[in-house]
């Protein structure tokens, strides 16, 4: 738990006896001293306690185990978003793929790696940023969220925005981009233009998966976070 919160996790679904024995024993003694650690509303006081000054789970909580769209039908997972609540750069892709979810994380697998060396080659490191998507479930076959999905899980991406205020922000990807930005416009026209949501700067760019298929493209990419690290600055 303690290299999660490294990480810049802020809220972890653990089942209590999964991690059984494993809690300092500080923790297990103030249970026993007043009420049991299954007491409902010793749970409820402590969550409440939490998330008072945890907007982000706040939010998390109330998207609970949404079956606002078809999507929630074959997710394993919701993937929330993962990064510091008060993160200068946010990154939105446009939905989880296997791994991600899988594990209940955005951009962990081929192209999350890419990410990943993306951010630290700018100097950063992925705990610094916040990452999230447009829908926080994997759509079937990884095919494009349809606009009534995007629709039913944009509310909370505005949400995560509201309450993080980045200084800039990087859409990844064509779906991303147009979700955001309210438009229908290929990624090749949108991508190192900066525009706006809100009073935020928006620099669209290639997805990480497309720069796999499409290595070539690459530098592209880099050229626009060279402009979104100078608004950084």
């Amino acid at each position: 738990m303690e290299f999660y919160r490294e990480l810049g996790f802020e809220y972890l679904p653990v089942k209590r006896e999964a991690i059984a024995g494993s809690l300092p024993e500080a923790v297990h003694c103030a249970e026993n001293m007043s009420a049991g650690p299954n007491d409902p509303a010793k749970k409820v006081a402590v969550a409440t306690e939490q998330n008072r000054e945890d907007p982000l789970g706040r939010l998390r909580e109330e998207i609970g185990d949404c079956r606002r769209c078809g999507l929630s039908e074959g997710r394993k997972n919701i993937v929330f978003g993962e990064g510091p609540a008060n993160a200068a750069l946010m990154f939105i892709g446009e939905g989880p793929g296997r791994e991600e979810d899988i594990q209940a994380r955005p951009f962990v697998g081929d192209a999350g790696q890419l990410l990943t060396n993306l951010i630290v080659k700018l100097g950063l490191k992925r705990q610094d940023v916040y990452i999230g998507n447009i829908v926080k479930c994997r759509p079937p076959n990884n095919r494009n969220p349809q606009p009534d999905e995007i629709a039913a899980c944009r509310p909370f991406i505005e949400k995560q925005i509201e309450i993080i205020g980045p200084k800039a922000i990087v859409c990844l990807g064509r779906v991303s981009a147009n979700a955001l930005l309210a438009v229908d416009t290929p990624i090749t026209r949108l991508r190192g233009v900066l525009a706006r949501y809100q009073d935020i700067p928006v620099m669209p760019t290639f997805h990480p998966a497309y720069l796999l298929r499409n290595p070539k493209d690459k530098w592209l990419t880099w050229d626009d976070m060279q402009k979104v690290m100078e608004l950084l600055k």
